[in-house]
C-alpha cells in the first residue's frame, strides 16, 4: 500500500513542480511583453508531466548548474523543464518582433495558478483522509 501511496504523492509532487515552472515561464512572458524580438514560451503540461512521471526527464536536483564566475546567480529549477519549453507560433508578431499577447498570457497565468491551488487542495484532502483512517 505504501508503494501505491508513494506513487500517487510523487505524481502530485511532479504535477506541482511542472505547474510552478510553467507559472514562472508565463510570468516571464508577461514581464517581457514590451521587449523587442521576445518570443512567448510555454510548455505542454500533459506531455511534460508524462516525461517527468516516467522518469525520462532528469530532475533539477540531479543536474548541477555549471557557473564560470562566482558572481553568477544560481538558477532555481533551471532544468525542471529542460527540453520541454517551446516557442508559441500561434499568433502574428508585432512590428518589433515581439509575439506576446498579454491578455492570453494573463488568462493562462490565472488558469495555471487555479490548477496549482486545486492540486494542493486535492493533496491536502488525501492526506487528511489518510490521517483520519489511521487515527480511527
Amino acid at each position: 500500500m505504501a508503494s501505491g501511496l508513494d506513487q500517487l504523492l510523487n505524481l502530485q509532487q511532479s504535477a506541482l513542480r511542472v505547474r510552478e515552472a510553467r507559472q514562472e515561464l508565463l510570468a516571464s512572458n508577461i514581464a517581457n511583453a514590451d521587449t523587442p524580438n521576445y518570443k512567448a514560451r510555454d510548455v505542454d503540461f500533459s506531455a511534460t508531466l508524462k516525461k517527468v512521471a516516467s522518469g525520462s526527464q532528469a530532475s533539477s536536483s540531479n543536474l548541477p548548474l555549471t557557473t564560470t564566475s562566482p558572481t553568477h546567480l544560481t538558477a532555481k529549477n533551471s532544468s525542471s523543464l529542460a527540453g520541454s519549453v517551446q516557442f508559441r507560433n500561434d499568433q502574428q508578431g508585432r512590428i518589433d518582433g515581439n509575439d506576446v499577447d498579454t491578455d492570453k498570457e494573463r488568462m493562462q497565468f490565472a488558469d495555471n495558478g487555479l490548477r496549482y491551488e486545486a492540486t494542493v487542495t486535492l493533496v491536502t484532502a488525501q492526506i487528511h483522509n489518510m490521517l483520519a483512517v489511521i487515527q480511527s
